[in-house]
């Protein structure tokens, strides 16, 4: 591991080679990102319901559960499904392709083997097409070698968003992935309540979304495409959106506002390309977050300059 990376160095990423791997494997995370829901306490935003980048994979972290705890590891190297226990309990299922119905039940399975017993809402969140796990066996696609580019592509821009996180002092939500969306985000707060709001998300809950946005966000994060949009990219919103927030400049050159989505927009090619990825994703979440704290008059004591303590 060279911790110097050349220019270059992020892969590459095309969504239609992505594509069928990218739905199967949301669809399995929404199954573990709701085994985590629902014997986590409600903390808010839902950052309960997530997972994390790691070393090897996607992770929610420690499940408390009785009087110890467990833990689901997307394993993106050996690919694997990795199940631990603080009790000692392991348990291992290969990733493979398989159907969404197979995967939940040999989840399940797995879990009453170890003595967890849980139950959760058994269907997708936040897409329209809503199959129910138990009879989806249309998606069964799992290319090792995309989700493992996908996975090491994660990687890079988690580290990215922690950097871009530890600039700013006031609320800031952790660097986590949204199995609704499938989007990894890094969200900061002004501190002031919003609006109710208003949007409608497929298949969700009107509570947990205005629950979601009960304060003033600036929110930025990366997705890998859909068929509507077919291109990684990252984006940054904020909510609620001032009437001047899209007409500020923001970086680099290749970023651009979108009207129809309402946010900022910076297709993955154009950092993955560029002779510094980093600092090149880095100018866009700084630039977009100025948009959005100058245009809705957010406190600039919120940002800090951490440089004397870098070293």
């Amino acid at each position: 591991m060279n911790k110097n990376k050349p220019a270059g160095s992020w892969p590459e990423l095309i969504y239609s080679d992505l594509m069928d791997t990218l739905q199967t494997v949301q669809l399995w995370t929404q199954i573990v990102g709701k085994i985590r829901m629902v014997n986590t306490p409600w903390t808010n935003h839902g950052w309960h319901v997530t997972l994390y980048v790691s070393s090897r994979g996607l992770s929610t972290g420690r499940i408390p559960y009785g009087d110890g705890s467990f833990q689901i590891d997307f394993d993106f190297i050996d690919h694997q499904l990795v199940v631990c226990a603080s009790d000692g309990g392991l348990k291992r299922m290969p990733l493979q392709s398989k159907t969404v119905a197979s995967f939940y039940s040999d989840l399940f399975n797995l879990l009453n083997e170890m003595n967890i017993s849980t139950e959760i809402y058994a269907r997708p969140n936040e897409l329209e097409m809503a199959i129910p796990f138990v009879e989806d066996d249309m998606h069964n696609t799992y290319d090792a070698h995309q989700i493992h580019t996908y996975w090491q592509t994660l990687v890079r821009i988690d580290s990215v968003f922690t950097r871009f996180r530890a600039e700013f002092i006031g609320k800031c939500s952790p660097v986590h992935l949204f199995w609704g969306g499938f989007d990894l985000a890094v969200t900061r707060f002004s501190g002031r309540t919003a609006p109710l709001y208003q949007g409608k998300v497929p298949n969700m809950p009107e509570r947990i979304m205005q629950e979601a946005y009960s304060h003033e966000v600036s929110s930025a994060g990366f997705w890998p495409g859909s068929d509507a949009y077919p291109f990684p990219a990252f984006y940054s919103y904020c909510y609620p959106s001032p009437p001047l927030y899209g007409t500020q400049l923001v970086e680099p050159e290749q970023a651009f506002y979108s009207v129809e989505m309402g946010e900022f927009l910076l297709n993955y090619e154009a950092v993955q390309q560029a002779e510094d990825p980093e600092g090149t994703l880095l100018r866009f979440l700084r630039s977009t977050y100025e948009a959005a704290a100058k245009t809705g008059n957010w406190d600039y004591k919120l940002s800090c300059n951490l440089s004397g303590f870098e070293k």
